[in-house]
């Protein structure tokens, strides 16, 4: 009795959903037309279509980019830095950690915007009034640059929690470890190297497999700031979904790319969990 209600939340927010949509993945439901009344079921057709789609294959590229510089290289990289650095005491520490924690805080759709003012074409966008004090031209940062753009403010979002995790596998390492490093005469890195990254290497795969699955899922910050343009250059396979399901209507194609796009990420956190026996 003391799982049902979990059971109940389960069932009613993930198994349902998945299999309503693993469902419709075999149909030819449309927004539209009288696929939308009556819609037919077709088997394999839709992922047969998929694998052969090379958009598809694009948006996934993109979204292995995204998610290995932002998520995996990016934030956990400041993320463990902050950890670090605010782990020893200082006049501003309580200032920089409300500063490194404030984004996570913020929306993706609040954020979106914020970074929109930042990145705005022309002399008045923040960014390009900074770079002008360099003697740099303004420029066009989401059309430039779209994909780096859009990492770098993921990025931003994300370090927040990487430093949150960090922190929490930190303050496990004992003291008396670093102590006896000491006094043996090792010096700082090779006290990182030997002790805090081996002892760390649980939380930094527990953060691993939530930022990937989290990332590999993100919608709406991409969506306010890019749309998945210019020209697909930022059209993630979460964006490619909303695309196919909402924009061309084909809400059956729309399922089988969700459907693979799920099948992914199962992957990657049972790759996650067996090969370092993370228990979560």
């Amino acid at each position: 009795m003391l799982v049902l209600p979990s059971a109940i939340l389960l069932f009613a927010f993930v198994l349902y959903p998945s299999g309503v949509a693993i469902y419709t993945s075999m149909t030819n439901l449309s927004l539209t037309g009288p696929a939308a009344l009556n819609p037919r079921f077709i088997g394999f057709d839709n992922y047969t279509k998929l694998f052969s789609d090379h958009t598809f294959w694009r948006s996934l590229v993109i979204t292995f980019w995204f998610v290995l510089f932002s998520a995996i290289i990016g934030q956990l990289v400041l993320g463990l830095l902050s950890a670090i650095l605010l782990k020893r005491q200082f006049a501003l520490r309580p200032f920089f950690n409300a500063i490194i924690l404030m984004p996570n805080a913020v929306p993706g759709v609040v954020a979106a915007l914020m970074w929109s003012s930042m990145l705005a074409t022309g002399e008045y966008g923040t960014l390009n009034k900074i770079v002008g004090w360099f003697g740099v031209d303004p420029q066009r940062w989401l059309v430039t640059f779209p994909l780096s753009m859009i990492i770098v403010v993921n990025i931003w979002r994300g370090i927040g929690f990487a430093m949150i995790l960090m922190t929490s596998g930190l303050s496990a390492i004992s003291e008396e470890l670093y102590e006896a490093a000491r006094m043996d005469g090792a010096t700082t890195w090779q006290a990182f190297r030997k002790i805090t990254l081996p002892l760390l290497v649980p939380t930094i795969f527990l953060y691993l497999l939530v930022s990937t699955v989290t990332t590999i899922a993100i919608f709406s910050l991409i969506y306010a700031l890019t749309r998945g343009g210019p020209a697909g250059a930022t059209e993630i396979v979460g964006i490619y979904i909303y695309n196919q399901s909402f924009g061309s209507y084909q809400l059956g194609y729309g399922s089988a790319i969700a459907v693979v796009l799920l099948i992914f990420s199962l992957i990657i956190g049972t790759f996650y969990v067996r090969a370092l026996k993370v228990e979560v």
